[in-house]
């Protein structure tokens, strides 16, 4: 899209969220900011660094601005199945200055389970009555998988015979978007690994509205408000790759942008945990590290306030942000396996969600790396002091 067309289209979703009616609300964000002591140019760094993330021009800041300051005019429904809470833990790790974390405060959080006052009856019914309210308007988004084997009784909630699946289903009906937040509720997650007893699969596999995956164990805050946003200022889902997740955040692989990829291409590895590559900072694909295989942008966003991330740490890629990874990927600290070539590099996995990449080309870039490895193997043979 040209760059004017595209501020033509930014300009009319604005006009359309100043027509929106206003929920009942005693207070606006703008209101909410200055009462907890953030100035107007604090904020204006936020909505430059949030055009940043979206890979916005810089004139685009005044609008995100904007678009954040109406924001509390949309209603989020938020639900949980077969998880373990961290997605929504990320979240709330947003920090300093905050700006994050008021705007999710004040969008109207109608239901969420662990975050609101409400409960037993009380917080079932709010569900029910947000759905009938804001039907058609309100954003659904869902954390964790969702059992469906033996008819979905393997999650009931609410104290009664509703499952998760029919709450799942009944709240995607009438949502305006719906964004799958983690691994879990993208691809299943850990609760679909086999033997998957609980029959736990996606959200986008128990309904027909299209779903948005935010995947990742747990994803980074970033990447959930900012996808939030996208749909803000847009008013339409974002650029989807192959498995359906927003290419603002999971274009390139984690090994694209790995601040040791340098030592990757001078076949230097860590050859084994605590080893002098190891406390040389050298790359840990021989030590397990999925990062060539995976694609988000953890090494450019970090977590706890950009202070780190698991490569950084020392510890290697998981791939948590692709399907079946904890099937296809291994484990950390084990070599990888045959399967996981024939897995990925089958021209419809991971691998096809940056572009098309040609089958010729994954052969090339798995042989690329198998003789980085064998030029590390001379270089710095195992057990070389």
């Amino acid at each position: 899209m040209k760059h004017n067309d595209l501020l033509k289209k930014f300009n009319l979703r604005l006009e359309e969220l100043e027509k929106m009616p206003r929920m009942d609300q005693s207070k606006t964000i703008t209101e909410v900011i200055e009462e907890k002591g953030f100035s107007r140019r604090e904020f204006m760094k936020w909505a430059t660094a949030t055009c940043a993330l979206l890979a916005l021009p810089a004139e685009f800041t005044p609008l995100v601005a904007k678009a954040a300051e109406l924001a509390d005019r949309l209603p989020i429904i938020w639900l949980h199945m077969a998880e373990c809470t961290g997605c929504s833990e990320s979240l709330l790790r947003s920090d300093a200055p905050s700006i994050d974390s008021l705007i999710f405060d004040h969008i109207s959080l109608e239901y969420h389970e662990t975050l609101m006052a409400a409960a037993g009856w009380q917080a079932e019914e709010n569900l029910e009555n947000a759905m009938k309210k804001y039907k058609g308007r309100y954003v659904l988004m869902v954390e964790g998988g969702v059992p469906i084997a033996n008819e979905g009784s393997f999650l009931t909630i609410g104290g009664h015979a509703k499952r998760g699946k029919d709450i799942a289903i009944e709240a995607s009906n009438d949502a305006a978007a719906i964004f799958a937040i983690g691994t879990c509720s993208s691809f299943g997650g850990v609760q679909a690994a086999i033997p998957n007893p609980t029959g736990a699969v996606g959200l986008s596999e128990v309904t027909n509205k299209p779903v948005i995956n935010v995947p990742g164990c747990p994803p980074s805050e970033k990447n959930i408000v900012g996808t939030l946003l996208h749909f803000l200022l847009y008013g339409t889902l974002p650029a989807l790759d192959a498995f359906n997740r927003p290419k603002w955040a999971y274009k390139h692989r984690i090994h694209d942008l790995c601040e040791r990829r340098g030592h990757f291409d001078a076949g230097e590895f860590v050859e084994q945990f605590g080893d002098e590559g190891a406390k040389n900072g050298y790359c840990l694909y021989k030590v397990g590290c999925k990062g060539p295989y995976t694609f988000n942008n953890c090494s450019k966003n970090k977590f706890n306030q950009g202070t780190s991330w698991p490569v950084q740490a020392g510890f290697g890629c998981m791939g948590c942000s692709e399907p079946d990874f904890w099937d296809t990927m291994g484990t950390v600290g084990e070599p990888l396996k045959d399967k996981l070539y024939n897995t990925v590099f089958d021209g419809m996995g991971a691998d096809a969600t940056a572009d098309n990449i040609g089958v010729n080309l994954l052969i090339a870039t798995g042989v690329g790396i198998a003789a980085h490895a064998a030029i590390s193997a001379i270089k710095h043979p195992k057990g070389d002091e």
